[in-house]
């Protein structure tokens, strides 16, 4: 049993099955059946083409999300503003193509503006949370959650003031012209490009962070800090670098959402993804990789419970309880695997 216990990957599977048990128990307190709200979340995510493209169209913001906080993550650090960085983003990328919109300039040529404007755009804002930190003693989390709630008050000025379309009082700007989106699939609104940019961002990630001096380094900052600097890595460099890095994905991130997905910007355009990458990240354990069918059981959730209101009038943010109990029971029998392995060393040592 110590065995069982003291093994990451036995511990995970067990804090799943903990987690589902939960979920279950739930499930019957509020009068349902826990084998027909899993197939309703099963069919609503994976149960036709349509629905399966909505997931992985979902799952492109959420990992490249996920991508920009392994950064972070690998250099000790909370980037919780990554919900403000990925507004930052869209509002960057909507600026530009509002700047272009009537020119003569292409279609393609404007996009990619757009999106190095977006990525710009949430690497500024994540650098002033370093700056933040590093120079002003802020910690990063309330450094970041201040800059969300600033990126909220830009956003909202904009959308119900200078760039609000004429008679539309909904907190979205005008849909932009066809010419300035990314390729869909036809018959879906998922974009190949987009798909492809975040397959390309995962083995990019996962290069920088498993195969080079600098990932070495910045996980040397993040396991100690203070070590890291008495053996001469510049510590406040590489943590600024490792918000940069974030930032760059967050604005990437947001830069898609309006040239790939939404096409408009609106409030909340960030659609929850940086706080549900917080979460994925913690699952994956600064594993890029493993992050992948983590992000995308995580909107297989998400999107298959949308019917549940419909098919067994239930509410949909009943999929918020299995991904919060699941990153929950895996922290929990983290641990315990800590506890029992301190005191198997502390055995040993006696």
């Amino acid at each position: 049993m110590r065995k069982l216990l003291t093994n990451r990957y036995s511990s995970i599977a067990i804090a799943l099955i903990l987690a589902i048990v939960f979920t279950c128990v739930v499930i019957l307190v509020m009068n349902a059946n826990p084998i027909r709200v899993f197939a309703v979340i099963m069919r609503g995510s994976v149960g036709s083409w349509d629905a399966f493209t909505q997931v992985l169209q979902a799952w492109v913001p959420l990992i490249l999300a996920t991508c920009g906080l392994m950064f972070t993550f690998t250099a000790g650090l909370w980037n919780i503003g990554m919900e403000g960085q990925i507004e930052m983003g869209a509002i960057f990328a909507y600026g530009v193509i509002r700047y272009f919109t009537g020119s003569d300039t292409p279609g393609a040529v404007v996009i990619i503006l757009a999106i190095l404007s977006g990525i710009v755009g949430g690497a500024i804002w994540a650098l002033l949370v370093g700056l933040l930190k590093n120079f002003g003693g802020v910690n990063e989390i309330f450094g970041g959650l201040g800059f969300n709630f600033i990126a909220d008050a830009i956003m909202l000025s904009l959308v119900y003031g200078p760039w609000k379309p004429e008679g539309v009082a909904n907190g979205s700007t005008r849909m932009l012209d066809r010419i300035y989106w990314l390729p869909q699939l036809e018959g879906s609104y998922l974009s190949l490009w987009a798909l492809g940019i975040a397959i390309i961002g995962v083995i990019l990630v996962t290069v920088i962070l498993k195969g080079t001096y600098f990932g070495l380094k910045l996980k040397a900052v993040g396991k100690n800090s203070k070590s890291s600097f008495l053996l001469g890595v510049p510590t406040n460099r590489y943590m600024l670098v490792s918000f940069i890095l974030c930032g760059i994905f967050a604005g990437l991130t947001g830069a898609l959402q309006v040239t790939g997905f939404n096409h408009v910007l609106r409030n909340n355009i960030s659609g929850g993804y940086g706080y549900m990458a917080l979460m994925v990240g913690m699952l994956a354990n600064i594993q890029p990789l493993l992050s992948v069918p983590i992000a995308l059981i995580f909107i297989g959730l998400s999107k298959g419970a949308s019917g549940l209101g419909i098919d067994l009038q239930l509410d949909s943010n009943l999929s918020g309880v299995i991904q919060g109990s699941l990153v929950i029971f895996v922290l929990i029998m983290d641990g315990v695997r800590k506890v029992i392995q301190r005191k198997g060393k502390g055995a040993a040592n006696g």
